[in-house]
């Protein structure tokens, strides 16, 4: 089982990794959300989420290995790609919609990454991670089950606002 303890906590890491890039996102998104206060409600909402799956993913690291350079260089890599995913949002007239889509495709990458843990911890009998990525997928479930159920009033919204030019990018 050595191998896949290596490949859990590598697993770990690259979900701690996602979780961090996803505060960067979702932070720079709520900054620039203005006319959609529902949507920008539900990115807040999902933010103190994020916070805290980062926050207890970064405990069952220093739990399960020694905290190396490896895990820093890659939060620091992850955190920079998100900030310039965020600078990038604010050229495009339609940020808003392509945050909903880019926060909806995001958000089934770290569905996968946790079933693949659960799978993993629960082969290494190690129940209380486990339950931790139980937990985590279900709030990444019901933030993708949202972005999917509004994405079209979102886009609506977007163009109704566009053809009357009222501020629709964000």
């Amino acid at each position: 089982m050595t191998h896949a303890r290596d490949n859990f906590l590598a697993w770990l890491r690259a979900a701690h990794a996602m979780e961090e890039q996803a505060i960067t996102m979702l932070t720079a998104q709520s900054r620039r959300i203005e006319s959609y206060p529902e949507f920008k409600q539900r990115i807040d909402d999902h933010l103190a989420e994020t916070i805290k799956h980062a926050q207890v993913l970064k405990e069952m690291l220093d739990r399960y290995s020694a905290t190396n350079g490896v895990l820093v260089l890659k939060d620091m890599a992850a955190r920079l790609a998100a900030r310039a995913q965020g600078v990038g949002g604010m050229l495009n007239n339609d940020e808003v919609v392509k945050g909903a889509m880019n926060g909806y495709a995001f958000s089934h990458l770290q569905i996968a990454q946790y079933r693949v843990l659960i799978a993993t911890a629960d082969e290494l009998d190690e129940h209380q991670a486990r339950d931790v990525f139980e937990g985590i997928l279900a709030e990444e479930v019901a933030m993708a089950d949202w972005l999917e159920t509004n994405l079209d009033v979102i886009t609506r919204v977007f163009l109704m606002r566009d053809e009357r030019d009222l501020l629709a990018k964000r």
